[in-house]
């Protein structure tokens, strides 16, 4: 039975079933695993930090993901089908693991954030 976002094993979760969509994919994965070459073990802490901080107000999250996308979006163009891709991954992940206030929470803002992110990009 699915239940809410509440703590930060169910952030953990959310967190690492996004990510093993997100590199699995055909498009996301090579711009995770070839371009960017993400250091798993130093990103998914601070994924988890930046999700409990967002959704839960427990964490303490320092870093700057618009630096590092900017960075990245040297190395390969960022498209809107990448981060279109991105939030259907994301919302398929809360959608198949929990249900509640939080969940919907999360969806909504990481469709936002996404959207922020790619404006950013862009302009």
């Amino acid at each position: 039975m699915k239940k809410d976002i509440e703590t930060h094993l169910d952030i953990k979760l959310m967190v690492d079933s996004f990510y093993d969509k997100a590199t699995a994919d055909k498009l996301l994965g090579p711009v995770f695993n070839d371009i960017a070459k993400v250091d798993w073990d130093h990103h998914l802490p601070i994924m988890y930090s930046f999700w409990e901080a967002t959704l839960l107000s427990k964490a303490v999250y320092k870093g700057n993901p618009m630096d590092t996308h900017f960075k990245l979006n040297q190395k390969i163009k960022l498209t809107q089908e990448m981060f279109n891709k991105w939030k259907t991954l994301f919302i398929e992940t809360i959608e198949e693991n929990f249900v509640g206030k939080t969940a919907n929470d999360a969806k909504q803002r990481a469709v936002s954030i996404a959207d922020l992110m790619f404006y950013k990009i862009n302009n």
